[in-house]
């Protein structure tokens, strides 16, 4: 039997991979190029349209724990995204065309994934994952709202700017990474207190670019807010969110710095980097005039400027089980961020367990239901318990796991709890594969 897989995105790739190599034949169906979403810029699977990182490796963050608990269940985008990692740290950067590239030909030469390049309408009513996408077209957006009978859900996402490493002002901007953890692969440019409120005067008073009437109402994703936004909260708010200057000190002068800008790799040739946190929804001109008044940013070449656009998600609690079957249907699946998984790696994570789990469906097995106890089976049970009346957007972290009691002394050694919660989740998930 076929089965559809509808959209090739990160979650869309993740299950049409999981699938194929059970043997199972897919259709995988992708709207670009001929229908374009406004935030994607290549037809490739698997494009990474915000940043470039899929956060921390680090077992002991949860989204660490997450990508150790898809490699354990045989995630393939976890394993390529390593393939193609930048130097970032303690997280997992990419290079997102070699990638998408990877990716994409992954796809097309496998034997048991039929490709193809079109928009879908309706839901095929034979077994499918949706994996549609934040960025559904209107068209197959109004066959899921009849299907679900409910009204969608919206947040805003933003992109952050990407310049040219070569024109960059390296007498002012400095490598080093937070702490000096890792190799010093970020670069830094450090603001005096008065080139930093210069800095906030430009942006707060920075016109912004108008939203479509379609579009008003959306809410932000707290973990994704534009720099105008929070900049908005106060004036000192910012330096205590993306410009932080804490752990960041320029060997040359030692000096403690008001705040600091931090760039980070964008691609395998180190030629391009994007503003950590930048986020935004200003106008080009603006963005323009903002970042060039970023000491060694002064002369900067943006061969990205940060965009804006609207995210659609279900009503998951109220359709999905915790294996991201639909209630309502049996051979039919969710997966991604339109379930209200946030972030990339999230993304990917549904679409491997959704993927699997279509499997088992097809093969009469009973579903993967991951326990609470694990980071990937806390996210779905979160995201489809039906007591959850003002669902929003989350990303993996450590307030929905099942908590670990520790002795009293300890309770407060937050290192050695997430350590603990670790080491218990990767335990139960190896007696579950």
């Amino acid at each position: 039997m076929e089965v559809n897989v509808i959209g090739a995105g990160l979650a869309g790739s993740e299950s049409a991979l999981q699938l194929a190599k059970r043997g199972i034949k897919v259709n995988l169906f992708e709207m670009r190029p001929k229908v374009s979403t406004g935030a994607h810029k290549t037809s490739d699977c698997a494009e990474f349209v915000c940043s470039n990182s899929l956060g921390s490796y680090d077992i002991t963050n949860a989204s660490g724990l997450l990508k150790h608990e898809m490699e354990i269940l045989g995630s393939e985008l976890i394993e390529i995204a390593k393939n193609s990692a930048v130097p970032a740290g303690n997280a997992l950067a990419i290079d997102r065309v070699k990638f998408s590239k990877i990716v994409t030909d992954l796809i097309k030469s496998n034997p048991n994934i039929n490709y193809i390049e079109k928009e879908v309408d309706k839901i095929p009513n034979t077994p499918t994952i949706i994996s549609s996408g934040p960025l559904t077209s209107d068209k197959f957006a109004l066959a899921i709202k009849e299907f679900t009978k409910s009204e969608y859900l919206h947040f805003f996402d933003a992109i952050a700017p990407i310049v040219e490493k070569d024109s960059i002002n390296f007498d002012k901007a400095f490598w080093a990474s937070r702490y000096d953890k890792g190799e010093a692969c970020y670069i830094n440019c450090p603001m005096n207190e008065e080139e930093y409120k210069k800095f906030y005067e430009i942006l707060i008073n920075a016109p912004k670019i108008e939203h479509h009437d379609f579009e008003k109402g959306a809410k932000f994703f707290e973990s994704c807010l534009p720099i105008e936004v929070l900049a908005s909260r106060g004036i000192d708010t910012l330096r205590f969110g993306p410009m932080k200057p804490v752990g960041l000190v320029d060997k040359r002068t030692d000096e403690i710095n008001y705040a600091v800008v931090q760039l980070r790799q964008d691609d395998s040739a180190k030629t391009l980097y994007n503003l950590v946190g930048f986020q935004t929804n200003l106008k080009w001109g603006s963005q323009k005039e903002l970042l060039q008044s970023i000491p060694g940013l002064e002369n900067c070449n943006i061969v990205r400027y940060g965009v804006m656009h609207r995210n659609t998600f279900i009503n998951s609690p109220t359709l999905l089980n915790p294996t991201l079957q639909t209630r309502q249907r049996k051979d039919l699946f969710f997966a991604g961020q339109i379930t209200g998984t946030e972030g990339y790696t999230e993304s990917i994570a549904s679409g491997l367990l959704a993927g699997i789990n279509l499997a088992k469906f097809l093969n009469n097995e009973k579903l993967l239901e991951l326990p609470t106890s694990t980071m990937l089976g806390a996210l779905t049970h979160y995201i489809t318990n039906p007591e959850n009346k003002h669902f929003q957007p989350i990303n993996s972290n450590w307030g929905i796991i099942d908590p670990i009691e520790l002795p009293k002394k300890e309770r407060k050694n937050k290192k050695l709890k997430s350590e603990l919660l670790s080491k218990r989740s990767i335990e139960i998930l190896k007696t579950l594969v």
